[in-house]
């Protein structure tokens, strides 16, 4: 009872700060006291010999409020959904923001749909305006263009992309048809924000769908300022940051680090386009706090382990293996219940001067005082690694239905291996089968128009069955297993987590994905991929010949080193875990290949149902 009473005395002291505001209450007071400050930088349109268009937040706020205007004009209404498909880029939190103060609720979703998943969704949701960024966008709208009458306009940032018609316009155009009603619309827009409550939506996240149509996830200005307020105070991000934003923001944890976050904070954030660029903009923009899904860190670990791999001086090569055991040393020093010593502190300075403070440089992650990861277990090697620079990776836990984080790690609050412990005034426990169960203030308040999807998830008492399983030690930090459904069983009965298999397998330079499959099967096989950046260059090493990534996915040499990389992972799993047979294919899964979510987790029925062929192979 105790505990319950201190977890509600943390959730009155965060609803003491949330005040009943909402999202437009923030913007006004963020545009107001930080009004000349960088709010959302790009490169798209940057004047010549600059690499970064910068709005400020007073910029921010009249431009949102120019494209309400427009909105309104255009004919949405109070309470309609206005569709966002675009990169990152200051046009896509303007457009979210311009919908809020129409009292409307913006919807990001992912450029990546077909556009039969595209109709879909604007079937279920029925915007009457979306704004896409070019022809691309268009062409996947299409269909829903046509099968959905509730599209009354399209909004495209590309100028030069606008087709002919009535409902179409340009972005430009809006925001000057916004400007010059603004005055006339004073009223309205007054009206309407005043109509916005903390129970209104703030958004409809359509979740990634690795087992079917996605659902519309629900969040309310309350869900998600909540969610900001706690998650930035487990961060310990008391301050004002400087981040990139690159993940998409139809992905709850952009939203809540590179939208929410920083409309309360004042934060400076780097959009960047196109993934790809990450690194590149890491350097140049040099952040205070990053945040990366699995697979970006597991990229990171891989490039830099491929550079000291190519370094054929010894010295050089120890001395990189020394600076980096003082770092991993110094971090583990920092978990609760182990102690920093004046040995460690000292080891891990010198190691820092001579050589992890140049590769944090040339990361650009040495301004880093907070680095976050979540979407999936974080592979405790590649967390080690990290901490071997002398970064703590910050492995958090939540969903979109929990509006993000529900468990963090944090400054002072961490455990290597686990996502943390709960977040302030989030009830979070294991039931009796371990599923972890999420109560609290960040809870979706259903899914859109799916009241019986909503019954499955959300019980009688308020708790959240979040279909994943996981343990709890003495201190409280939470650690996730795998997903209740994705749990292999055998044939024999044992019960197996494919993650922490995976996990092993991906460990090895030039694997990029990795899945293990044996529910049902009287063994575990797996299915892998050749890392497209990776691969190449062990190949080159290896003086490997040949044409394209398939051809090396059959080469011995490779096959060979995936052959070592399954012995390695047997090696330290129980024998009913151990893969007995695998295949390399001769393609890459990306996050355009239907394999993979937008968020860059498996499609493990999409796997097995695709590769069906190739698992009768593995089995027969």
């Amino acid at each position: 009872m105790t505990q319950n009473n201190d977890v509600l005395a943390e959730r009155a002291r965060i609803e003491d700060q949330v005040g009943g505001r909402t999202l437009i209450d923030m913007l006004a007071a963020t545009a107001r006291d930080k009004a000349d400050d960088p709010a959302y930088s790009h490169r798209h349109g940057a004047a010549e010999g600059e690499s970064w268009r910068t709005l400020t937040w007073a910029e921010t706020r009249e431009l949102a409020l120019d494209v309400a205007a427009g909105l309104v004009a255009r004919g949405v209404a109070v309470g309609d959904t206005v569709a966002i498909m675009s990169s990152n880029r200051t046009e896509h939190y303007v457009a979210d923001m311009g919908a809020v103060h129409a009292a409307a609720t913006p919807m990001s979703i992912y450029n990546t749909l077909s556009a039969t998943q595209v109709a879909y969704v604007a079937g279920e949701s029925r915007p009457t305006a979306v704004v896409v960024e070019n022809a691309d966008h268009l062409t996947r709208w299409a269909k829903a263009f046509d099968e959905v009458d509730s599209i009354a306009t399209v909004v495209v940032i590309n100028a030069s992309d606008v087709p002919e018609g009535d409902r179409f316009l340009s972005w430009d155009d809006l925001v000057a048809l916004g400007s010059s009603q603004r005055d006339e619309l004073a009223s309205e827009l007054e009206a309407r924000a005043a109509q916005v409550k903390p129970e209104t939506p703030a958004t409809i996240l359509y979740t990634s769908g690795t087992t079917g149509n996605p659902k519309g996830v629900v969040l309310t200005h309350h869900n998600v300022l909540y969610e900001a307020l706690s998650t930035l105070e487990a961060a310990g991000l008391h301050d004002p940051q400087v981040a990139v934003s690159y993940l998409p923001l139809a992905h709850i944890a952009e939203r809540v680090l590179g939208l929410y976050g920083p409309q309360i904070q004042g934060s400076h954030m780097h959009a960047i386009g196109d993934p790809s660029e990450l690194l590149a903009a890491l350097g140049e923009v040099r952040p205070t706090a990053f945040f990366g899904v699995p697979r970006v860190w597991e990229k990171i670990k891989t490039g830099i382990s491929a550079k000291l791999a190519a370094d054929p001086n010894p010295d050089n090569v120890a001395m990189v293996e020394r600076s980096m055991a003082a770092g991993l040393a110094w971090v583990q020093a920092t978990e609760v219940g182990k102690e920093m010593t004046p040995e460690i502190e000292a080891a891990y300075r010198e190691a820092d001067e001579a050589i992890l403070g140049f590769l944090k440089l040339l990361l650009g992650l040495d301004r880093v005082t907070w680095a976050g990861s979540a979407a999936a277990p974080m592979p405790l090697e590649v967390a080690k690694f990290m901490a071997g620079l002398g970064l703590a990776v910050y492995d958090v836990y939540g969903m979109t239905e929990t509006c993000g984080a529900i468990t963090a790690n944090g400054p002072g609050n961490f455990r290597l291996g686990s996502v943390g412990r709960a977040t302030p005034g989030i009830e979070v426990r294991l039931d009796d089968d371990g599923e972890v169960l999420v109560r609290g203030p960040v809870v979706t308040p259903g899914y859109h128009r799916q009241e019986e999807a909503t019954r499955n998830l959300i019980d009688q008492d308020g708790w959240v069955h979040t279909g994943d399983i996981g343990t709890l030690d003495g201190d409280g930090f939470f650690a996730i297993v795998d997903r209740k459904k994705e749990l292999i069983i055998t044939s024999a009965g044992k019960n197996i987590a494919p993650s922490n298999i995976e996990n092993y397998l991906k460990e090895s330079p030039i694997i990029g994905h990795a899945m293990a499959i044996g529910d049902g099967r009287p063994y575990v096989v797996a299915i892998m991929t050749l890392d497209a950046e990776i691969a190449p260059i062990v190949a080159e090493k290896l003086g490997v010949e040949y044409q394209d990534l398939a051809e090396l996915a059959q080469h011995p040499a490779i096959l060979g080193m995936a052959q070592a990389t399954v012995d390695a992972a047997n090696e330290r799993l129980s024998r009913p875990e151990q893969v007995k047979a695998f295949e390399l294919l001769p393609v890459e899964w990306t996050a355009e290949s239907e394999e993979l979510t937008p968020t860059l987790k498996l499609k493990r029925r999409v796997v097995n149902q695709k590769y069906s062929d190739v698992l009768d192979r593995l089995y027969s």
